[in-house]
């Protein structure tokens, strides 16, 4: 079973995605609400995939990226924008990210997602 670490400022969409992950077998082991906590969550919980929205406050997603893939340059992380974010979901793959999802979140599309991500 994979562990997930969702890092969202907004706690509806931290549910949302937890709810879609845990219905289907996904353990999520930690959350956090601002890049930095989800940084040193990284850190302390090593989970097996990130997700990470863009826009958060303290430190983007963008940052928080590269933050986490200084200490583990495998980790695997996949971005999370809402619509007309394109330009900034370029700067966080080039940044290490590996996919990203867009808001609404479409449950399969998650599933498909991490499916891909963690097979890599």
């Amino acid at each position: 079973m994979a562990k997930v670490l969702i890092v969202d400022d907004a706690a509806f969409m931290r549910m949302m995605l937890k709810n879609i992950l845990t219905q289907n077998g996904y353990e999520v082991i930690g959350e956090a609400a601002t890049g930095e906590k989800g940084v040193i969550q990284y850190k302390e919980l090593r989970p097996d995939v990130v997700t990470m929205d863009i826009t958060m406050p303290d430190m983007d997603g963008i940052t928080a990226v590269k933050e986490i893939k200084k200490v583990d340059p495998a980790a695997k992380i996949i971005m999370c924008s809402a619509m007309g974010q394109q330009a900034m979901v370029f700067e966080a793959i080039k940044s290490g990210a590996a996919d990203f999802i867009v808001k609404p979140f479409q449950p399969d599309r998650v599933l498909e997602s991490l499916r891909k991500v963690l097979a890599k």
